[in-house]
This record gives structure tokens, C-alpha cells and sequence, in this order.
């Protein structure tokens, strides 16, 4: 796990991480007798990072349009610039961060009409998905996903924003995932990525968390008794929440938008 800079003399840095070095106290506790068994395989300490940036801004930590200053990303992970800008990278490919002239990395801010497209497209996608299921769908997928709503509910009940958010993706990939479309499949999850940084501002009200807890219930309700109308209008609906939520924090901070939205 990667620590900040203020954790350097209690926990190795990412460079001795990555090189899979024991600690002095782990050597000393091995017998000289048995092998020391190899590290095993650790991410690179790019996608470590990327990870990381990208927790922050699924929790809110990081805001739209903040910058993302190299030095202090090197800092904060003890690490060098080419984990860094690599990092970086890979969060400018999920369309999380963007690169501006002069200014370096931000926080990719989609503007409202940005997240209307976005938004729009993806209804119809995850509709698509939900009108090829093939029903009736197997128990043992209804039970994957059962599994996946009580960790999402209990993460909604303890706080626990971060389950929150793995939860819930988990939870659409398995159910959006019954369809057998792979092209369909691939294309709802690289739209997913881009709402990332939007997801965060529906959470921080507890009755949208509370809505989608419901929401994922009723859905499950709805594959089991293979009711594929009413599946189609829980899908549409559980998507209003997080748009609406990041628009309206958007135009409080940055001033309202003029264009109409996408209907």
C-alpha cells in the first residue's frame, strides 16, 4: 500500500516495495534452514499512484480543476517523476485528468453539458444491456448479485464511501454483464470511467445512497421474477441522482450554464 511522505520512517517507500525488499525484521525471523519464499508480484508503482488519484476523486478529495502538481504528487508518494507522469497517464486515458498548456494536469472538470451527453448516452447503453438479458436469469447470478447489494448496504450503513463506490461498480459490471454482449459490456464500462469524478457529489447526501441501496434491491426483485419492464424503468432512474447532483455543485462554484440540456 503506498504511504505519504510523513510515513517514510515507519513504512518502506514505494522504491523498496517495488524491489520486494524484506524487512530487517522478517529476515532475522526466517530460519537459515528453510528458503526464503520469492515477493510476490506487485503493480507497478504507476498504476499504484493512478489508483490512488483516482480514489480522490471518486471520494471528492480532489475537485474539478484542481491541479495536480507533479512535485507534490512526488512528494506525497515518495517516489520519482516518471511514476508520476505515468500515473497521470493512465488517468488522462480514463478521462479523469486532463492536460492543459502552461498549466500542467488538473482534475478533469466536465462541464453540464458534458455530463448531460455522457449521461444520455449511457442510459441508452445500460437500457440496451437490460433489454437482451436473457430470462430467466440463473440463480447463481441472482446470488452474485445478492452478495454484492449486502456489501454495498453495509458500506452504505457504516460510511464506508470507498466500499461504497467498488460495491456499486461491481454490482452494474455482474448485472450489466448478463446481457453477453461484450461490445456492449466494454463500452458501458469506459463510460462508467468518465463519470468517476461525478459519482462523489450524488454520495455525499445520505438519501441518495439510501435510494441506490433500494434501487439495487428492486432491481434484483425484478430478475428473479423476470420483469423486465419494470427493470428497464429502475435502471433509468437510478442514473438521475449523481448527474444532478455534480450540475448543480458545478454552477455553484463555477456559474450556470446557458446551453440546454440533452434530451
Amino acid at each position: 500500500m503506498l504511504q505519504v511522505a510523513s510515513e517514510r520512517q515507519t513504512r518502506p517507500l514505494i522504491g523498496e516495495m517495488m524491489a520486494g525488499k524484506p524487512s530487517r525484521q522478517a529476515t532475522a525471523r526466517t530460519p537459515k534452514s528453510l528458503p526464503v519464499p520469492n515477493p510476490p508480484a506487485r503493480e507497478p508503482a504507476a498504476l499504484l499512484i493512478a489508483k490512488r488519484i483516482e480514489e480522490d476523486i471518486v471520494l471528492g478529495r480532489r475537485q474539478p480543476k484542481e491541479r495536480l502538481v507533479e512535485q507534490d504528487l512526488c512528494d506525497l508518494f515518495a517516489t520519482h517523476r516518471g511514476d508520476v507522469r505515468l500515473a497521470l497517464f493512465e488517468l488522462e486515458k480514463k478521462g479523469l485528468v486532463e492536460r492543459i498548456p502552461n498549466r500542467g494536469a488538473l482534475v478533469r472538470g466536465l462541464t453540464p453539458l458534458e455530463v448531460r451527453e455522457i449521461y444520455a448516452v449511457r442510459e441508452e447503453l445500460e437500457l440496451m444491456a437490460v433489454r437482451i438479458i436473457p430470462f430467466p436469469v440463473a440463480n447463481k447470478d441472482i446470488e452474485r448479485l445478492e452478495e454484492l447489494q449486502r456489501k454495498h448496504s453495509a458500506a452504505v450503513a457504516a460510511g464506508d464511501l470507498l466500499t461504497v463506490f467498488y460495491s456499486n461498480l461491481s454490482f452494474h459490471q455482474v448485472l450489466f454483464g448478463l446481457c453477453g454482449n461484450a461490445c456492449l459490456i466494454e463500452t458501458i464500462d469506459l463510460l462508467a470511467q468518465k463519470a468517476y469524478g461525478i459519482r462523489s457529489y450524488a454520495n455525499a447526501f445520505p438519501q441518495s445512497l439510501d435510494r441506490a441501496r433500494r434501487d439495487h434491491v428492486e432491481m434484483i426483485k425484478a430478475l428473479r421474477g423476470s420483469r423486465r419492464e419494470d427493470l428497464i424503468k429502475l435502471t433509468r432512474q437510478h442514473l438521475k441522482a449523481s448527474p444532478e447532483a455534480y450540475i448543480k455543485a458545478y454552477e455553484r462554484r463555477f456559474g450556470k450554464s446557458d446551453l440546454a440540456p440533452v434530451h
